[in-house]
């Protein structure tokens, strides 16, 4: 038995069968996804339907396309993304949509000690806090709320984390800080438009993981999200999105031993798509 961690999946449905057959996948192993199972590959309907087929076997996250998804879902959004108009005209699309929105924010297993999200976990947050504000948001989403929820989900604001917000506020800054961040400064404060890699941080910000958290974690982080990062591995976090929808690959990290296993992926996106 063995638990694998696998990055950013877009939709990229026959990459991702590839990378099973190479690691040996077998009815005894377990899949963590670093969540956006869906969106700019071609086969996202696939990719929803295979991961959901693997009940407990699977653990993913919900990435900020996945969160599109379900707007999309409830008649928020505006944009359908091409590769999203499959999902929501398919004949599963209500059973699909009411798994995808049961998934976690945070996934913590303290007996292999990673704890996994889509962005991150801001050094500002102890793990109990990301623990508390991961379940609030999930009581949300799994309740008779959610609605309201995804039609205020859009938006930057607020932008710098306050124990004190209120309301649909409290909802869009833990939304953020899940499944948006990459840069951050010392104080906490979120920047949205930059996307590339980390030597390309606007004035003032910087990685989110290369600040010490106030309060050590006692775990390692799993993340994804980060296409322009790729790979990356320090002594409190290791990324997973390795950027497979814009050609390079999709991995997986065997978290009993730590080795990674890639596989080459077709260029579905091109930058600035």
């Amino acid at each position: 038995m063995a638990t694998y961690a696998i990055g950013d999946l877009q939709g990229c449905h026959a990459e991702l069968m590839q990378l099973l057959e190479q690691i040996g996948f077998n009815d005894r192993d377990q899949l963590w996804f670093t969540g956006d199972l869906v969106n700019r590959g071609p086969d996202s309907l696939q990719c929803l339907r295979f991961v959901k087929s693997l009940g407990e076997r699977a653990v993913s996250v919900l990435g900020n396309h996945d969160l599109h998804l379900l707007a999309l879902h409830h008649g928020g959004g505006k944009k359908v993304h091409p590769t999203l108009a499959p999902i929501l005209q398919a004949p599963d699309r209500d059973e699909l949509m009411h798994w995808l929105q049961q998934r976690p924010l945070l996934h913590d297993d303290k007996a292999l000690g990673y704890v996994m999200t889509h962005a991150g976990i801001p050094h500002i947050w102890s793990l109990k806090t990301a623990r508390a504000l991961a379940a609030e948001l999930e009581q949300v989403l799994r309740g008779n709320k959610a609605g309201a929820f995804f039609a205020a989900m859009y938006g930057n604001q607020p932008d710098l984390w306050q124990d004190d917000l209120k309301g649909q506020a409290r909802l869009r800054a833990i939304t953020n800080y899940f499944t948006r961040m990459r840069f951050i400064t010392p104080q906490g404060r979120l920047e949205f438009a930059a996307s590339g890699s980390p030597q390309d941080a606007p004035k003032g910000f910087m990685p989110w993981f290369e600040l010490t958290p106030l309060k050590p974690l006692k775990r390692t982080q799993l993340f994804g999200h980060w296409a322009a990062l790729g790979h990356h591995r320090n002594e409190r976090v290791i990324s997973l999105d390795t950027g497979c929808v814009w050609g390079n690959a999709l991995s997986a990290l065997r978290l009993d031993d730590g080795v990674l296993f890639s596989q080459p992926c077709s260029a579905y996106q091109t930058p600035g798509d």
